[in-house]
């Protein structure tokens, strides 16, 4: 998998997992907190979409992932 690819799988899963822990039916872990990560990596996703820089694809560059096509 490419960088870019990795990164909106991450992003995926964080905004999947941080609406399923936040939702009234998580009795355990509820708090209205973890919409602010929701939040966070989608306007994250917004700004990489308008200006085509993504933090997350350097640091997995970093590590040696190869860049997108």
């Amino acid at each position: 998998m490419t960088s870019w690819q990795i990164t909106r799988v991450f992003a995926g899963i964080v905004i999947l997992a941080t609406l399923a822990l936040g939702a009234p039916a998580s009795p355990l872990f509820m708090s209205s907190g973890w919409f602010w990560v929701t939040a966070f990596v989608g306007a994250n996703l917004l700004q990489s979409g308008l200006t085509q820089w993504c933090p997350m694809e350097i640091f997995l560059r970093k590590l040696g992932v190869r860049g997108g096509a």
